[in-house]
């Protein structure tokens, strides 16, 4: 099937190809060019994707891709490739948003456009522009708030955890993250995800990726499958896990802050890292 376009309520553009989901707004007098740069850019993306999908699913570190949303899945994870597992598909769904909003600015006239790739946003903001973003976990409940400003330095934002559209190796309800753009965000929530975790915990059952998932990046790495009940200081402790591996993100300027959420408490990293707090969902 051809990739699809639609208008939807309050002058949004709806792009959708394949597992490809997009929701994109925008303001200013190049509102209607921009779209029209979204549609060609994304007619062809899906196909460049999978052109090379066998490279882009094995460890960073083999051949270079050569499609420029394939390069940029490259770019985002090669920073946590000699730290962790990771796969350029970590970073697919902010580097598409990232790609497509590449193509809108480059229109011109735009005051402020925003790509959701399913809760992977990538953000343009011109002077004096704001965004305000509800963070959702991946059951969509939504869990707070964020206030974008331009000038901020926060291109992206990205969501991942146990239940989304890919497997998790971690028991997080969600982590949202903020960094210079989608890609970087996606690929940053994926790793941070992962390491809210208590492993060998017995509450926790975990199968083989492959298992539920044929094709997945992750082989035969075993993924969160149920999460029983936890105590108060069992959560905490999976919350800071992940509260470390975000911390060392931003000290290495990887990312600008993050939210982690797990059963009813949170860990919230400002941008500011003097307002780095404790918090509860």
């Amino acid at each position: 099937m051809p990739a699809t376009a639609a208008r939807l309520p309050g002058n949004r553009l709806h792009l959708q190809h394949g597992p490809i989901d997009l929701v994109i707004g925008a303001d200013g007098p190049g509102r209607e060019a921009a779209f029209d740069a979204a549609v060609r850019r994304f007619a062809p993306l899906l196909d460049e994707l999978v052109a090379e999908l066998p490279l882009l699913r094995r460890p960073w570190g083999g051949p270079s891709p050569q499609g420029p949303v394939a390069r940029r899945m490259a770019c985002a994870v090669a920073p946590h490739a000699r730290r962790a597992f990771i796969t350029p598909m970590a970073a697919v769904a902010g580097a598409v948003a990232d790609e497509v909003l590449s193509a809108m600015v480059l229109s011109g006239g735009l005051a402020r456009a925003m790509v959701n790739n399913g809760g992977d946003i990538a953000i343009h903001l011109s002077p004096s522009q704001s965004y305000r973003a509800a963070m959702a976990g991946v059951d969509a409940a939504v869990l707070g708030t964020l206030d974008i400003r331009d000038g901020d330095g926060i291109g992206g934002i990205a969501t991942s955890g146990r239940g989304g559209r890919s497997l998790s190796l971690g028991i997080a309800q969600s982590v949202t993250v903020l960094a210079s753009c989608a890609a970087a965000a996606d690929a940053a929530a994926t790793l941070i995800a992962n390491a809210v975790d208590l492993p060998g915990h017995p509450a926790i059952t975990r199968a083989p990726a492959r298992d539920l998932q044929p094709d997945s990046d992750l082989g035969d790495r075993p993924v969160t499958v149920h999460v029983g009940p936890l105590g108060a200081d069992e959560t905490a402790a999976a919350l800071d896990r992940g509260l470390a591996e975000a911390s060392a993100m931003r000290a290495a300027g990887l990312i600008a802050g993050a939210a982690l959420f797990l059963n009813g408490a949170a860990r919230v990293m400002a941008p500011a890292p003097e307002t780095e707090t404790l918090a509860h969902a």
